[in-house]
């Protein structure tokens, strides 16, 4: 059984509400309903949703209205006060502890290998379609992979964005960098915060990660190590990213890339969203998905 993970959690601060939740597909779905559809027919059962705590009934009703019966649905919620046991762990806090810490949330649900996307981004069917042959091709013992994107191919016309920027030897990721104030520009693409003037043709993690389950491990062990800082355990936020470049820099497993795809479009600001309902609605009219999605 393969498995989709996907993470619904965030707060949505520069599209000024939860995007997760917006209903931009033609019969009001979700973004991420779409994902689901494109997962299930590429032979995934399981969906896992990590999201806030007051939103887990609703959305797990939701879905299981909707998708198919034969499909696994589990709806999670990302707590705050769901950390490795350490010292002194004592705090005041509202915000998630970030993406790494969503996927941990998941460790008991998930016995198999799985995809990680996010619920306010479209990958397109052709980025499941090449994850489920990198997990049928690897086997089930250390697998980790990324779907990546050309840079170019996920910039927004209406602000600046933050993109793990991939260094590659051929198909093996060896570095990636989160790169958080990324602009397009007239004549070039640059990175505001570090002053990196980019091509733009460079592999881009969008969070289209494959993972087997040993993942969880890895991921406690930093969070132990993370939490040990007070201005993490006060602000600060643990990412996927961050959890694959200690995966590279202690060699212990080969994190493999597919080819790119490139259907990718998401809901970073208000402005994104008009253009979100054009293409899926589009979509929709050239038969590219039904409408409505779900037939339940």
């Amino acid at each position: 059984m393969m498995t989709l993970l996907i993470m619904a959690a965030g707060n949505g601060s520069r599209y000024g509400a939860l995007k997760q939740f917006d209903h931009l597909g033609p019969k009001n779905e979700y973004l991420f309903e779409f994902s689901i559809y494109d997962a299930i027919e590429n032979g995934f059962e399981h969906i896992v949703i990590i999201t806030k705590e007051a939103f887990v009934v609703d959305i797990k009703n939701y879905l299981q209205a909707r998708l198919p019966n034969q499909i696994k649905i589990d709806v999670l919620a990302q707590k705050i006060e769901d950390i490795p046991s350490i010292s002194g762990s004592d705090f005041e806090r509202e915000k998630p502890w970030g993406t790494a810490h969503a996927v941990w949330a998941a460790r008991d649900y998930i016995k198999n290998n799985f995809v990680v996307i996010n619920a306010d981004d479209y990958y397109g069917r052709d980025a499941f379609r090449k994850s489920f042959e990198l997990i049928n091709k690897s086997g089930s013992d250390n697998l980790c992979g990324l779907v990546p994107y050309t840079l170019n191919d996920t910039l927004s016309e209406h602000g600046t964005v933050s993109r793990g920027i991939c260094q590659a030897e051929g198909n093996v990721l060896k570095g990636i960098t989160e790169m958080i104030k990324i602009e397009k520009q007239k004549t070039s693409v640059v990175d505001l915060d570090s002053n990196t003037i980019l091509s733009g043709n460079e592999f881009a993690s969008m969070n289209f990660w494959i993972f087997d389950p040993s993942i969880f491990k890895i991921i406690e062990i930093q969070l132990i190590e993370f939490l040990k800082s007070k201005t993490n355990i006060e602000k600060g936020e643990i990412y996927i990213p961050l959890i694959i470049q200690f995966m590279i820099d202690s060699g212990s497993t080969s994190i493999y890339l597919t080819q790119p795809s490139s259907d990718w479009f998401g809901v970073t600001y208000a402005d994104d969203k008009s253009n979100a309902v054009q293409v899926l609605q589009k979509m929709s009219e050239q038969k590219q998905y039904p409408s409505p999605l779900w037939n339940n």
